[in-house]
């Protein structure tokens, strides 16, 4: 299984293989999602795909079901 990072571990401007390994997801899922328009907000740099990681972090929570703080 490849290696996970906590979200908080997750650099203020991360990669797609960064991303994917925090979402537990694959590049592909994420490219994927950028060609349909749906899934994290992204950036690119120099023709470069980059994610912020405050719109990761964002899509986690915005996501987040149950527990004491769920709407």
């Amino acid at each position: 299984m490849a290696e996970l990072i906590a979200p908080e571990d997750l650099p203020a401007v991360a990669t797609a293989p960064q991303v994917a390994k925090v979402v537990q997801t694959t590049v592909d899922a994420l490219a994927q999602d950028r060609y349909r328009r749906r899934g994290i907000p992204y950036v690119k740099i120099a023709g470069r795909v980059r994610y912020l990681r405050e719109d990761v972090l964002k899509l986690l929570a915005d996501n987040r079901i149950g527990g004491p703080d769920a709407a």
